[in-house]
């Protein structure tokens, strides 16, 4: 069988019966197992290697700012993609999330549409936050944390190429606006994670609103 896998985990029956009624309605999209607490998230993912792992925020024992850091921290050699799903928007879940290696952070009142692009850009390499909470979160960061340093400078292209993923803007939207590839998008975006020793871009978005780049 081909399509992107995906484990669920949430403490809630219904929801897990609607999300894989939701992804499994994508003929790209099939769940291969469920999870009913933290602990059985993190021992079913490291055992089946979903491609992407849907966590509730609020789970019995191991919470899914906890299964996020096991999965995809750090710390972690082979992390996995794992989109955080909560009912809340508080900023520490979401900040959490994100300093935690989440590929995404999804509010479930956002709709069907929204988890399958928040899924498909996880496995992709880009990252989806639900809209309501994207522009607050950020700017919120810029008290919450000191920036990254770099290991090396980035260049002017790379800065911008980071602004603009601040805004939350795809990578087509970057290429057509900077007037360069999607691949040489890809490419700065790379060298920029890797000067500032960082996951993804969800946490480049951050360094910029941290380090007072927005804007510049």
């Amino acid at each position: 069988m081909t399509g992107v896998r995906v484990l669920i985990a949430d403490d809630q029956e219904a929801v897990r019966r609607n999300l894989r009624r939701i992804l499994e309605a994508e003929p790209d999209l099939r769940v291969i197992g469920e999870a009913v607490d933290g602990a059985a998230a993190i021992e079913r993912a490291r055992v089946l290697q979903p491609d992407v792992v849907l966590v509730d925020v609020r789970m019995p024992g191991l919470d899914g700012l906890a299964v996020t850091r096991a999965l995809a921290g750090p710390d972690v050699e082979q992390p996995l993609r794992v989109v955080v799903i909560t009912t809340f928007e508080l900023d520490e879940y979401v900040y959490g999330a994100i300093r935690n290696g989440a590929a995404g952070f999804l509010l479930k009142r956002s709709g069907p549409t929204l988890l399958v692009e928040g899924v498909r850009a996880a496995v992709s390499g880009d990252v989806l936050i639900s809209p309501e909470v994207t522009v607050q979160l950020l700017r919120h960061l810029t008290t919450l944390t000191p920036a990254a340093v770099p290991t090396e400078p980035l260049t002017a292209r790379e800065l911008a190429v980071a602004s603009l993923v601040a805004e939350a803007k795809t990578n087509l939207e970057i290429a057509a606006e900077l007037s360069i590839s999607v691949g040489t998008v890809k490419s700065h975006l790379m060298h920029v994670q890797r000067k500032l020793r960082l996951r993804n871009r969800v946490a480049v978005a951050a360094w910029v609103w941290e380090s007072g780049r927005k804007g510049r």
